[in-house]
């Protein structure tokens, strides 16, 4: 232990005499600024009058000002080691060599100079992967110059907090599973932690993996999906830097209280923030030219949860539940209880599925008709142009055929026009040739994607979007994406060529037609990451049985069946909402979750002020068998809906109020205009919740028997998902408050 601690000594005095010359070498950074802005205003008057004076002193200042923050870039990155400078260390004897060498790992690199040995090695270092994957024994890595082979002869980790050793602990065998149960017993945190200290053999894989362009992984809630996708990208930065930047890369993020959830991530590890972007906030903008509105998925999330949850309530007696249980009534759409034996009306909007490929497959026959449908070819004659129908049709389907049907004519168009002119000796006045663009955009029926994307929805017998003024047009979510797509079908796209990278979250979320359209856009890399039982309708969602078709054979399939956030207990009781198996739970062990009739929202709330371990606001510490004296940082009431959530929270807050608490802290409000959460309890959906994570869990859902005995199949499916994911957001505690006709509170 002396000799760690001497190390350790070492490290720091290292560290902190670096930093001490960067403070130096920013100081006169900065005075050479200063230095050059005076010299350019003192002499700007007598620089020569071709610029090359001013040029050169202006690339000079850029330099510097480059120079200075990479400096501070690098200082802050020393600054955050200097609280703990690494955390695990492998001794590994070379082949050929008498002595093993040690390699201390740590979030980053650091060297007294450069081109020496490091004091620490970055954990994205080909060297450090030896401490991942291999336990003590033969082992071997791939360095720059070939596979390194050899013999790794101990590991070690630490924990270092504040500059102090904690503790170093000897591990013969993997990362260590009394470090990783210290890890996932802390508390919650309200943005997600970077997991270096306790990266496991098989993520490792899939961090380090440079080799396939498009990866996808299905994993188990808790697994470590996201963490993993960026920290894959956090390796990819550290690796490839003089190709891929932090700019390079986009994720496509649920909401923005997820996007700043994951914000500290990439900073952590010494990397930029990448950007990132809602889908459907992209399928807007490129769509508000056609109709100025359109719903989002919680927009259409919420219509659909509010539509069960009226069925629900008005279902709720127990005559009603008796009567649908013996097969007398049958709940439909519309609440509507029909005799039985007969039929309900069909409704035409259940005969598609407009996500789905089948969907995808109609609009792409569609736009197939309309080659000869929507065109009115004629003769065009205007003063000395001259070009009959027979050789326009010709241009049209056998000179431009590759081109989108809606702009096919405007390429038309411009040969016409080149060979006039040629033919001429002269150009065209702009006049002239917006007159001669007229002529032939008058030759398509209509270019209204809105108007196409009606007469579609006719042909296929579905009843059509209202014919309105395009200023009052409404986009309904199930409409979205299609309608994007037979516009990317009719007018073309364009790809993000600046994207390098791109990474999907909740993968389950997006639909074919989606991802079809996120093939047209991106011909980069990508990390595609979810759960196919976290979906936000009414049962699993597994797009992997259609990726590979719609990405080819550059796609790497992979699934991670380990999850570390739950307890085993609250792990099983969520497993067995869904009736999901072969998932491994890690054996950190728990609290049974704690089941609670809550008649009322008022009942749900004195549940949630007994049960509540976080500090300030729990008024009873009224747990048998916990541990009274510890408290929680993050707490959450999971609704079903947002209006459920919304009157959940204001109970909370008079309740809070009354008691003298500060409710402006350590109580929140998270909706989809929420931009984070703060420590305390957060009030939210299911929806809204998934992706994070909470120590204590509350959720207040419909009573599960009621639902059942309702028949009602798309309302039981939706309330099974919301219940498995809010169960699956709790580290430590998982409290069921049913809204059920008796209470316990």
């Amino acid at each position: 232990m002396q000799e760690e601690a001497k190390y350790l000594r070492l490290v720091e005095e290292k560290l902190a005499g670096r930093i001490e010359e960067l403070n130096e070498e920013l100081a006169e950074g900065a005075r050479e600024v200063e230095e050059m802005h005076d010299y350019f205003w003192e002499n700007y008057t007598e620089m020569d009058e071709y610029g090359y004076e001013n040029y050169d002193n202006s690339q000079a200042l850029l330099q510097q000002v480059n120079s200075n923050n990479r400096l501070l870039d690098l200082r802050r990155k020393l600054r955050k080691m200097q609280d703990s400078p690494y955390f695990g260390r492998v001794d590994f004897l070379y082949e050929g060599e008498d002595q093993p060498e040690s390699h201390y790992i740590g979030i980053a690199n650091f060297a007294e100079r450069d081109g020496m040995k490091p004091y620490v090695f970055d954990w994205r270092a080909p060297v450090s992967g030896l401490f991942y994957d291999y336990e003590k024994g033969p082992a071997s890595y791939e360095a720059p110059r070939g596979d390194i082979t050899g013999e790794i002869t101990s590991k070690w980790q630490y924990k270092i907090r504040r500059g102090e050793l904690v503790y170093a602990v000897e591990s013969d065998f993997k990362v260590d599973d009394d470090i990783l149960q210290e890890e996932l017993s802390k508390h919650g945190s309200v943005q997600l932690k970077n997991i270096v200290r306790t990266i496991q053999k098989e993520q490792n894989a899939i961090i380090r993996n440079t080799k396939d362009p498009i990866l996808v992984l299905q994993g188990a809630a808790g697994s470590g999906k996201t963490s993993i996708a960026l920290h894959r990208i956090a390796y990819l930065l550290y690796h490839d830097r003089n190709r891929l930047k932090a700019n390079d890369v986009l994720i496509l993020s649920p909401n923005r209280v997820f996007s700043n959830y994951i914000s500290t991530i990439l900073p952590e590890l010494g990397e930029e923030n990448i950007r990132e972007m809602s889908f459907d906030f992209f399928a807007w903008k490129e769509l508000r030219g056609i109709a100025p509105d359109c719903e989002d998925c919680l927009d259409a999330l919420e219509r659909r949860l509010s539509a069960v949850g009226k069925r629900y309530r008005k279902g709720r007696t127990a005559q009603t539940a008796r009567e649908a249980a013996a097969g007398k009534t049958a709940v439909i759409a519309g609440g509507d209880g029909i005799p039985a034996g007969e039929e309900a009306p069909q409704d035409p909007e259940r005969i598609w599925d407009k996500s789905s490929k089948e969907y995808a497959g109609e609009i792409y026959g569609f736009v197939l008709e309309l080659e000869d449908d929507l065109m009115r070819i004629t003769d065009i004659h205007y003063k000395k142009l001259h070009k009959t129908a027979a050789e326009l049709r010709e241009l049209f389907y056998w000179k431009f055929p590759e081109l989108p049907l809606l702009t096919r004519m405007d390429a038309v168009m411009e040969y016409v026009v080149d060979e006039a002119e040629t033919l001429a000796g002269r150009d065209f006045s702009d006049p002239d040739k917006q007159a001669i663009r007229d002529k032939f955009a008058a030759m398509y029926e209509t270019r209204d994607i809105y108007r196409l994307y009606r007469r579609f929805q006719k042909k296929l017998g579905l009843k059509p979007l209202p014919n309105v003024k395009p200023e009052k047009r409404r986009v309904p979510y199930e409409d979205l994406y299609p309608m994007l797509f037979l516009k990317y079908q009719l007018e073309g796209c364009g790809s993000r060529r600046k994207m390098r990278h791109l990474i999907i979250d909740e993968m389950q979320d997006y639909s074919y037609i989606q991802y079809q359209i996120i093939a047209k856009l991106f011909s980069c890399r990508m990390t595609i990451v979810g759960d196919r039982c976290q979906t936000m309708g009414s049962g699993a969602r597994d797009v992997t049985r259609f990726l590979p078709e719609i990405f080819g054979k550059n796609i790497l399939l992979l699934s991670l069946n380990k999850s570390y956030r739950n307890t085993v207990e609250i792990a099983e009781y969520a497993q067995g909402l869904i009736g999901e198996t072969g998932i491994e739970n890690f054996g950190r062990h728990g609290r049974k979750p704690v089941h609670c009739a809550a008649a009322t929202p008022a009942d749900a709330v004195r549940a949630v002020l007994r049960y509540a371990r976080t500090e300030g606001l729990n008024t009873e510490q009224a747990q048998e068998g916990a541990d009274e004296d510890r408290s929680f940082e993050t707490c959450a009431v999971i609704c079903l809906t947002e209006a459920e959530a919304e009157k959940i929270y204001g109970l909370l807050k008079t309740a809070l109020a009354e008691q003298g608490y500060d409710t402006g802290h350590g109580l929140t409000f998270v909706n989809r205009n929420s931009e984070r959460f703060s420590r305390g309890i957060t009030v939210t959906t299911f929806y809204m919740a998934k992706g994070l994570e909470f120590d204590q869990v509350f959720s207040w859902f419909p009573e599960t028997g009621a639902v059942e005995d309702s028949g009602d199949a798309e309302l039981a499916g939706l309330l099974r998902q919301a219940r498995y994911i809010a169960a699956t957001r709790a580290l430590h505690e998982l409290y069921l408050l049913e809204e059920s006709a008796d209470s316990d509170v």
